[in-house]
């Protein structure tokens, strides 16, 4: 046999072992299912956006003037 084909036939050894590892360690995972809702980052949830410092006279359209949609009544 040419070292080629031990050679193939040892990468091909490794690979069933490997995937072998990789599915066992991964079943353990899968059946331990934490509902916590947590998804593992860490740290505090912001729900907010931040403030971001606008230059003069530049506002955000929600802290704009607001309208009056409703009309006036009108007497007869």
């Amino acid at each position: 046999m040419s070292s080629l084909v031990i050679d193939l036939l040892l990468l091909g050894v490794a690979y069933v072992i490997m995937i072998y590892f990789v599915a066992t360690m991964s079943k353990n995972s899968l059946r331990r299912k934490n509902d916590s809702g947590d998804d593992g980052d860490g740290g505090i949830e912001t729900n907010t956006p931040p403030k971001i410092d606008l230059p003069p006279g530049v506002i955000w359209p929600t802290d704009g003037p607001r309208k009056d949609k409703r009309p006036e009544p009108v007497e007869f």
